[in-house]
């Protein structure tokens, strides 16, 4: 059975020190690409909530895991070209930098767009 975590620093914490680190940078860029965001753990992984889900993101044995939902990938096609990627998810290799400008990037987009949402 899948072990439950209630935040953010307890899912972090059952990772290996390489990939907390790599979490931690994930988790800071999305903090300053949409400050008003609130963390949660939503379908058992990290997730920024803002006017409704923002992003979410995972880590898995090869890759961190990336689900800006269908509207933020579609918008980023381009720049998810090099990954392998699902309807809502793409996939960062961790044998790879990850883009954590693109993450900002994505994560801002993502604001915007639930914001206008919201109105």
């Amino acid at each position: 059975m899948a072990v439950k975590h209630n935040t953010i620093d307890e899912y972090i914490s059952d990772f290996s020190i390489e990939v907390q680190e790599i979490l931690e940078k994930v988790r800071a860029t999305i903090q300053k690409a949409a400050p008003e965001a609130t963390e949660a753990i939503k379908y058992a992984i990290p997730t920024f909530v803002l006017n409704g889900n923002l992003v979410h993101f995972a880590a898995f044995k090869n890759h961190i895991g990336f689900y800006p939902a269908p509207e933020g990938m579609e918008e980023f096609d381009k720049e998810f070209s090099a990954y392998k990627k699902g309807k809502g998810s793409v996939q960062f290799p961790l044998d790879q930098p990850i883009p954590l400008e693109l993450i900002a990037k994505i994560t801002a987009f993502r604001a915007k767009q639930n914001s206008e949402k919201k109105k």
